[in-house]
């Protein structure tokens, strides 16, 4: 089984996940986060190449609001319903300040992604940063998601 990479700056990432990383850097000025101020970006790359990008989106009737990973699967599978994602990543800034905070997928968020590697049968490589300002580089969202809930638990 594949590990987690864990690296200490953004520039020890491969290119291609630093590459995703920038792109959802890029969306983090389109989220709306009028609440918590708390702003999430996320991309998303397919098989094809193609990037789908996703931001949060915060909404007054608490919980109708939507993280930016979900946005961003949900946006790529409306668009390439047949394109594989290979890889998402995550990144989070606060309003008002230029270095981007830690962020890791939420627990919907992981298991939204758990069901998208189900469906295509094929793992989903995640980045983001942890707590301690690293970047991880998870092998799949199963991978953060040991004991999870899936259609063979129905």
């Amino acid at each position: 089984m594949k590990q987690f990479i864990i690296v200490n700056r953004l520039d020890d990432l491969d290119a291609g996940s630093k590459e995703l990383v920038l792109k959802a850097k890029e969306a983090l000025a389109h989220a709306y986060a009028p609440y918590s101020n708390f702003m999430v970006g996320a991309a998303a790359l397919l098989d094809d190449g193609s990037v789908i990008t996703g931001m949060n989106q915060e909404n007054a009737a608490y919980p109708s609001g939507l993280c930016a990973e979900r946005v961003a699967l949900f946006s790529a599978y409306a668009l390439y319903p047949h394109v594989k994602i290979l890889k998402v990543a995550v990144t989070a800034q606060k309003r008002n300040e230029h270095e981007l905070t830690p962020a890791t997928c939420c627990g919907e968020c992981r298991q939204v992604l758990l069901e998208f590697e189900n469906r295509q049968q094929s793992p989903i490589e995640i980045v983001m940063q942890s707590q301690d300002h690293r970047w991880v580089k998870a092998p799949s969202a199963s991978s953060l998601l040991p004991f999870a809930f899936s259609n063979a638990s129905l």
